[in-house]
């Protein structure tokens, strides 16, 4: 580590509209897969903290959901969440897509930065879809609409130009000590994390064939013998849903409990044995009782932490 007095330490978060990749880019920044990613809009639900930690400093990485026009409770909880990060970070990552039109969702989007005083860097991710000549045309356009501090092209899926959107965020951090220490990656407890490789291998494998009122819940988690036992429910609004998720023979839960075993293998270096069941709960995502079990607590998003 450097010298105390030229270490910085601080806050950032990642906001913009949904599927534009945030996921995506936490994940390259810190160097391992936490946020699960799918090609649908809204894939991220919770504010998830990840740590990178360098000679430099440390950066501790909010992905929220995307900011959108909520159409239940649970699309409340999660524009709040998104929300509520710009007030609590150093550092405001504002996630695009190259474009020489700014919409409607990113000019909301830009209405609520301009009520922070937070630092924010313009982040145009999936340079590497457009012809390097226009990058500067789609730079124009933002900087025009904004006052960015930086504006940096990147290609998260790719890994373009990460390294120097990690320089730019170091400049705009506080002196200060590490929050956490060398060794963390994130905050989220194993159970949620497992969850989500669940949720994300069946938004994945399920295509358009089911929407998002999925939940996953870790009902047990323990290690025996160097074998870790898992047990895990996916819940539903629907029982037609229910029949999708199991699918025919149960091909179709097979086929999402191997992905997400894989995934829980590599995370947790031993093997896994994974059990699902799917479960009914009908309109759970306008409950306030199932989305506080399922981990969505609209207390959590008004108190800040």
């Amino acid at each position: 580590m450097k010298e105390k007095s030229s270490y910085r330490s601080g806050f950032v978060t990642l906001i913009g509209r949904p599927n534009v990749g945030k996921s995506t880019l936490m994940n390259r920044l810190i160097g391992q897969k936490i946020a699960i990613t799918s090609s649908k809009p809204q894939t991220t639900r919770n504010r998830i903290r990840t740590v990178l930690t360098t000679q430099e400093g440390q950066i501790v990485f909010l992905d929220t959901p995307g900011i959108h026009k909520a159409r239940n409770k649970l699309g409340s909880y999660m524009v709040s969440a998104a929300e509520n990060a710009l007030k609590q970070v150093d550092v405001i990552l504002f996630l695009v897509e190259p474009t020489k039109f700014i919409g409607a969702g990113e000019r909301h989007i830009l209405e609520k930065l301009k009520q922070v005083k937070t630092p924010v860097i313009l982040v145009i991710n999936k340079a590497d879809t457009v012809k390097k000549e226009e990058i500067p045309e789609f730079i124009d356009v933002y900087r025009k609409a904004f006052d960015f501090c930086e504006i940096v092209p990147v290609s998260a899926l790719r890994g373009r130009n990460t390294e120097e959107l990690i320089k730019c965020i170091f400049q705009y951090l506080p002196f200060g000590p590490a929050y956490y220490d060398e060794d963390t990656v994130t905050d989220q407890p194993m159970r949620q994390i497992v969850a989500e490789m669940i949720r994300e291998k069946a938004l994945r494998l399920m295509e358009d064939e089911i929407p998002h009122g999925i939940a996953v819940t870790v009902e047990n988690m323990q290690e025996k013998d160097g074998i870790w036992h898992i047990d895990a429910a996916i819940v539903c609004e629907r029982e037609s849903h229910k029949g999708m998720i199991i699918g025919k023979g149960g091909q179709m839960l097979k086929r999402i409990g191997t992905a997400a075993r894989r995934d829980a293998e590599k995370m947790l270096e031993e093997q896994v044995n994974l059990k699902l069941w799917v479960k009914v709960r009908k309109d759970w995502r306008d409950s306030d009782l199932y989305l506080k079990n399922y981990g969505y607590d609209p207390k959590d998003v008004a108190g800040g932490e």
